[in-house]
């Protein structure tokens, strides 16, 4: 799994990636670390040679005229090599220098002739004037590949204590190589005394645009970082085998890697979004606010996942041979270079507080207005309609599920159905919400003979006929194939007799697909089918109500008492249940939200602390920091969803993930939403919009559709290829 995502990007993952496999050997590794100094690799003229270190830049300047994305691509790529040497200062130094509009060294920085060093924090560096001169004194202690550095992006503070950034070359500072943390990319410290700039050397830049670029570059390399960490701590827990089992097997560790990739995936897609957001000319403000939330999410993301992976190599990951403490040092390096995690979410809440909004709006290529003109004619007509009319005018024409086949949908693909749902919503036109029959429907146009397609779905479409899910029953939630309702085939049908249970809409809908065991002398998943059932006149049907913690009723208990089914009502053959619920057409649904990035928890939670009298104090900035992090890396993790398919890569990690990330981060809303309301928050008469129902009610969300254990077991099964869990009594 990589950053790439256009066909372009994954070429160049794939050529980086061989070139740090060639040339970056264990054993090239472990010389860096033993040198007593930094020296220039011998393969930088090589890495040179692939182009990568210009990027970013333009043509004119010895670049290729890319943009941060590629050289971000790059960047994770020899982060998870650990490649030793000056790549992320010197890519670093040509970017700012390039923004700063001082183009005379960027060709050597290209060519990798010159070397770039950077230090972000000022230390004791003051440019000072004398004489009418401006002038550089002090030292900077923390120089980034300072050891073999030619040209110095230095931090320093000017006469009213800002931040400024100068450049100097290394003949003009006194350096000296420190002991550092980071045994294959070394720090030293650059002493000027008394050097006299000359205003080209002070840059016309603003502070923030620099950390902003370095916030993208640090976590596009700490997002290599995280990767390496996912991937070496799921290949050693296929294979070490404890206590008589692969250890991966063992929900413990299988559950701690799934999180480790949900991490993962949460820092590469917010350092993408921020390297996209610089490139795609974003207005500033939001640039800072992309760059602040990979900065908050990434580099923290690194530095956790390089000592979680320790703990699952167990004593070897402690032993100096071993690579991980290299990539630990490295994380922890990349952190306290660039700042701390709580500072980095407090410019975010600060951001989105001043109403800064990262936009997820996704660019149609151009076929897409061969198409927009019809739908706009189409939907401008049934706009002009009655009110009564319009949902059932939408469903005529395809608009209720476009992604369905012709005549009940419009057979759109993913370009069509994005400009559909653009024109929709600028009319203010909204089809009928299936809910459940967005699953039924496809599979009774997949699996339904005539009759039954004929008589539900162009009701269920109009919103005539609304449906129930019966599959959930006491002893099998998420276990399928644990389901024990029988049924018995009678002349003309089959009788129903069992429970179901945390059925949603059970009183108000029509009808119900039901899954029924039908032959017991087969293994479980083989002999459930697929049945319909007539909510509203089935003698020994039987809805009770189910109270929630809410105090609400919104589950069910249905029990069937020799319900009986006709036969017409069986959905393809008997025993073939297990095989339609798990039923998707080939062309899929593809949806973008148009709510805020931050999805309607943070903006709730972003209202709350506006209204807190007296603000929000820094520890509540940090914690509000953290939650808006968490709702954009949702939202992005859908739209590089919908980017794949739009441009026909591969299915990523994002959908998988998603869906953990999003509850989660609803229970974490609501539950710092009754914390900043106190006492107040417990007690009175408490309305539904309330952070005191919505805490409760959403506590539900990591247990409807499939747990969140599950959904951990489902991801280190099928996204790191960790064993499955044992049958019982194995």
């Amino acid at each position: 799994m990589t950053m790439a995502l256009t066909e372009q990007e994954r070429d160049l993952t794939d050529a980086v990636r061989a070139w740090a496999t060639r040339t970056v050997t264990s054993d090239v590794l472990r010389s860096a670390v033993d040198a007593d100094t930094e020296e220039r690799p011998a393969f930088w003229s090589s890495l040179a040679a692939l182009g990568v270190l210009g990027l970013h830049l333009k043509e004119e300047d010895g670049g290729a005229g890319c943009g941060l994305g590629e050289t971000a691509v790059v960047a994770e790529e020899l982060g998870r090599a650990l490649v030793p040497g000056p790549f992320l200062s010197t890519v670093l130094l040509s970017a700012v220098l390039d923004e700063a509009g001082r183009s005379e060294e960027l060709v050597a920085l290209a060519d990798g002739s010159r070397i770039g060093a950077i230090s972000l924090h000022p230390g004791s560096l003051r440019v000072t004037s004398e004489s009418n001169q401006s002038v550089l004194v002090g030292a900077s202690d923390f120089v980034v590949s300072g050891q073999i550095g030619d040209l110095f992006l230095l931090a320093a503070l000017d006469a009213e204590n800002h931040t400024v950034f100068v450049v100097v070359p290394r003949e003009r500072l006194e350096i000296t190589a420190v002991e550092s943390y980071d045994l294959v990319r070394r720090n030293a410290t650059a002493t000027a005394r008394s050097i006299s700039l000359a205003p080209g050397d002070i840059l016309s830049i603003d502070a923030q645009r620099v950390l902003d670029l370095a916030a993208i570059l640090f976590s596009a390399e700490a997002s290599g970082v995280a990767d390496w960490a996912v991937r070496t701590a799921g290949d050693y827990a296929r294979t070490r085998k404890q206590f008589g089992r692969i250890i991966g097997q063992f929900q413990g560790v299988k559950h701690r890697i799934a999180r480790m990739l949900i991490r993962s995936e949460q820092a590469r897609v917010c350092v993408w979004d921020a390297a996209r957001a610089a490139d795609a000319g974003a207005p500033s403000a939001e640039v800072s606010l992309a760059a602040a939330v990979a900065g908050a999410t990434a580099l923290d993301a690194a530095f956790s996942l390089t000592k979680d992976c320790i703990q699952i190599l167990g004593g070897i990951g402690y032993t100096w041979e071993h690579d991980a403490h290299l990539y630990l040092r490295r994380a922890q390096t990349l952190l306290l270079m660039l700042g701390s995690t709580a500072s980095w979410r407090s410019r975010v809440t600060a951001a989105t507080l001043a109403g800064t909004r990262r936009s997820l709006e996704v660019e149609l290529p151009p076929e897409a207005e061969q198409v927009r003109a019809k739908v706009r004619s189409e939907l401008a007509s049934i706009a002009d309609s009655a009110d009564a009319d319009r949902i059932r005018l939408l469903a005529e024409k395809g608009y209720t599920a476009p992604h369905l086949p012709a005549p009940w949908g419009r057979g759109a693909d993913a370009v069509e159905q994005l400009v559909i749902a653009e024109e929709l919503a600028s009319f203010s036109l909204a089809p009928f919400d299936m809910i459940i029959g967005n699953w039924v429907v496809p599979t009774l146009i997949e699996h339904g003979n005539p009759e039954q397609i004929e008589q539900f779905v162009p009701a269920s479409l109009r919103g005539d006929i609304r449906w129930c899910q019966l599959f959930s029953e006491p002893g099998a939630g998420s276990d399928l194939a644990g389901l024990s309702t029988k049924a018995t085939k009678v002349d003309g049908g089959w009788r129903l007799q069992g429970q179901k249970v945390w059925t949603s809409m059970a009183r108000e809908a029509h009808w119900g697909i039901c899954l029924a065991r039908t032959d017991a002398s087969v293994p479980k998943h083989k002999g459930l089918s697929y049945f319909l059932v007539d909510m509203r006149n089935s003698p020994g049907l039987d809805i009770r109500p189910l109270r929630e913690i809410t105090g609400e009723s919104l589950f069910n208990e249905v029990f069937f008492d020799d319900v009986f089914v006709p036969d017409e009502m069986l959905v393809g053959e008997s025993g073939a249940g297990w095989k339609l619920a798990r039923t998707t057409l080939a062309n899929e649904r593809v949806s973008l939200s148009n709510d805020s990035s931050l999805g309607s928890g943070g903006e709730a939670l972003l209202k709350l602390a506006a209204e807190l009298p007296g603000g929000i104090d820094a520890q509540q900035s940090a914690v509000l920091g953290e939650v808006l992090c968490d709702a954009q890396s949702g939202g992005l993790l859908a739209l590089r969803t919908t980017l794949r398919t739009l441009t026909g890569a591969q299915p990523g990690a994002e959908s998988s993930v998603a869906k953990v990330i999003g509850v989660e981060h609803i229970q974490q809303v609501w539950e710092v939403a009754m914390e900043w309301a106190g006492p107040s928050s417990l007690v009175g008469e408490q309305p539904r919009s309330s952070a005191q129902h919505m805490f409760l009610n959403a506590q539900c969300l990591s247990i409807a559709g499939g747990t969140t254990n599950v959904q951990l077991n489902i991801i280190g099964e099928r996204l790191l290829g960790l064993p499955r869990d044992p049958e019982p009594g194995k």
